[in-house]
């Protein structure tokens, strides 16, 4: 198993920053090579993923979720393996930092490889500054579940 760990300061409240992380629908938008995530139910997601030409199906369970302040999952089926948790941190009353930490056990050697070489860290922090772009333009979630896990 390899580990990433990723944070990144938004302006936005918790609440905004939360709230648009509950919408995994959305995570085409600022996720590089998430294809489409579909929520099957309240706890379930269906992920399409392509990257380096690989295309990989899985679904993934969210495993805790606390409005404001955590949202954590593990893969359950399909030919990804991970496991995190995404955090939220009040700063101020319109900062807010998000941190990622993931488990994840890279497939084959073409993914080993590219752990090695940092590629999924530098995805992770990719990602992390297209949501920062991605929200403080908008300025508002586009959506909110606010239920617990």
């Amino acid at each position: 198993m390899s580990q990433v760990e990723e944070s990144i300061e938004v302006d936005v409240p918790v609440r905004t920053a939360y709230n648009q992380w509950t919408q995994f629908e959305s995570f085409p938008e600022f996720m590089d090579g998430v294809e489409r995530i579909e929520q099957r139910t309240d706890t379930l997601t269906h992920w399409v993923t392509r990257v380096g030409g690989v295309e990989r199906e899985f679904d993934a369970e969210i495993t805790e979720q606390i409005p404001d302040e955590r949202v954590a999952w593990t893969t359950v089926n399909g030919e990804a393996k991970q496991a995190g948790v995404v955090t939220f941190h009040r700063l101020r009353d319109t900062t807010t930092k998000v941190m990622l930490q993931m488990d994840f056990d890279p497939q084959g050697v073409a993914e080993s490889v590219g752990d090695k070489l940092g590629f999924v860290k530098r995805q992770v922090n990719g990602d992390l500054k297209r949501f920062k772009e991605f929200i403080e333009r908008r300025g508002q979630e586009t959506g909110s579940w606010r239920g617990e896990v």
